[in-house]
């Protein structure tokens, strides 16, 4: 897993921009996905992403065995609070090891929160996303958003030490949603992106699709 590029590196930040303008839609009433309650906010932020995005994720769950659904838990996340999940996350790791300098603090928080300016939930391109099975929250191995240090490192999606039916499980996850056009960050089973920098640079295409959007 040490080959694992990370929303820090600089090649990301560095992949040009041309916003589509796709608006942010909710996906309340999106075919066979669910959108899950806890992290409502007031808003409904969490419930949006581009529109691009929402029909990918249809596309995902069409594909689910019968009964399954996606579970959406997150779309997209205003900027504040992206910059607030990297600050007290990074505050986090500096408090359990006083020795990491700012470029070791800023890379090992990249792992769970991705820096606020690369973050593609506040693009409205990344969804945080299980599945559940006649409307039960399936077990993937870790709760969502374990943090490596939580978890051991079993939330990487391809950690070898993760229960056979929750690996598989993974799997389908993975299949129908990279299928559908998005891509995993393999730090985190349940984070799913497309249309930013983090996906056109692994996908080799030209330019980002979004920016930072306004709710």
């Amino acid at each position: 897993m040490s080959d694992i590029i990370l929303i820090s590196d600089p090649r990301v930040a560095a992949v040009p921009l041309q916003d589509s303008g796709e608006p942010l839609v909710d996906v309340t009433d999106t075919p066979r996905v669910v959108v899950d309650q806890r992290y409502a906010d007031d808003a409904g932020a969490w419930r949006l992403v581009r529109s691009g995005v929402r029909d990918r994720l249809a596309a995902a769950a069409a594909v689910l065995p019968d009964g399954v659904d996606l579970l959406l838990v997150e779309g997209f996340r205003p900027p504040a609070l992206q910059r607030r999940y990297f600050a007290d996350y990074s505050a986090e790791l500096a408090a359990a090891d006083p020795s990491l300098d700012a470029v070791a603090l800023h890379h090992l928080a990249a792992r769970h929160i991705s820096p606020p300016e690369v973050a593609p939930h506040s693009a409205g391109a990344a969804v945080d996303v299980t599945v559940a099975r006649h409307g039960v929250e399936l077990d993937l191995g870790t709760r969502m958003n374990a943090t490596p240090e939580e978890s051991d490192g079993r939330c990487y999606t391809d950690h070898p030490d993760v229960p056979a039916d929750a690996a598989a499980w993974r799997r389908v996850l993975v299949e129908a949603m990279t299928g559908a056009g998005f891509v995993n960050y393999a730090t985190e089973w349940w984070h799913f992106s497309f249309g930013d920098r983090y996906w056109a640079l692994l996908t080799d295409a030209p330019a980002a699709l979004y920016g930072p959007a306004v709710a």
